[in-house]
């Protein structure tokens, strides 16, 4: 359950299952994107690396603000999701945007290729961030842009989880959400990276969550800890104490709503 290639195949998995992912009910998918393009100022002709793409949510719109002269390239490494972005490309008519299906933490293309790359809500999903911040930047013309969005690391019960798994383990486990998840963890991972001007927009937010099930999936421990060692480590009896631990926790939060967990989103631009 716990090894790189298995975060990896369960994170393609994860996504490939969400066939409704511009729909879904209380997420804003379509509203991040839009708020992440209008971030930063698109030119006609420029070249556009759009991260994740996902079903083309950003690409799209950002194929329109470039033009015909310019050019768009969407990687991800979901195939169910391309497909809907290839859909919604051909209803568009759009002949300058490109989908390629790969893993964006191994491909590469030449250095000073694109004027912006945009990474809309999945750069938290990558194994190591500074990495791919400073892969990135060689992909950069001087003066180009990069711009994301990741939520803060008290957002989604991250913090309950943490709290949960440090209390069933005996030590402190790394959430998904540490690295990127205050303002200055962002400054400091991009400053490292080479990026200056860094610029980030908080829009808070908070929702009404019912749960169907209280209980924390295989899935979402494996990606909400990315894959890290320890789970494996974990005895069956760790295991069961987690999810009563858990479901104890959320007893208490719960209420005829629902639960009420912070949704607030960073939006992160930076300057090569």
């Amino acid at each position: 359950m716990t090894d790189l290639n298995s975060y990896k195949q369960q994170l393609k998995e994860f996504y490939g299952n969400r066939t409704t992912y511009d729909h879904e009910k209380d997420t804003r998918h379509p509203l991040d994107a839009k708020i992440l393009l209008e971030f930063v100022t698109l030119d006609s002709g420029q070249k556009i690396l759009d991260v994740a793409t996902g079903t083309g949510l950003l690409a799209i719109a950002a194929a329109e603000k470039v033009g015909s002269n310019g050019y768009v390239i969407g990687i991800d490494m979901t195939p169910g999701m391309l497909h809907q972005a290839k859909l919604k490309i051909a209803a568009a008519k759009l002949q300058n945007t490109e989908l390629i299906e790969a893993d964006a933490e191994f491909f590469n293309f030449s250095d000073s290729s694109f004027d912006v790359v945009f990474c809309c809500e999945a750069i938290v999903l990558f194994p190591d961030i500074l990495t791919i911040l400073k892969k990135w930047y060689s992909f950069l013309k001087t003066g180009g842009f990069v711009a994301f969005t990741c939520p803060p690391e008290t957002a989604f019960m991250a913090s309950l989880q943490q709290r949960i798994f440090a209390k069933v383990l005996g030590g402190s486990l790394p959430h998904i959400l540490e690295p990127l998840g205050t303002p200055d963890k962002c400054r400091n991972l991009l400053n490292q990276a080479g990026f200056r001007d860094v610029e980030i927009k908080i829009e808070p937010s908070r929702r009404y969550r019912h749960l169907r099930d209280s209980r924390l999936s295989e899935t979402v421990i494996n990606i909400n800890f990315k894959g890290n060692p320890l789970l494996s480590k974990l005895s069956p009896e760790q295991l069961n104490q987690l999810q009563v631990e858990y479901q104890a926790e959320i007893e208490k939060l719960a209420t005829e709503q629902g639960i009420w967990e912070d949704t607030t989103k960073f939006f992160v631009r930076a300057q090569k």
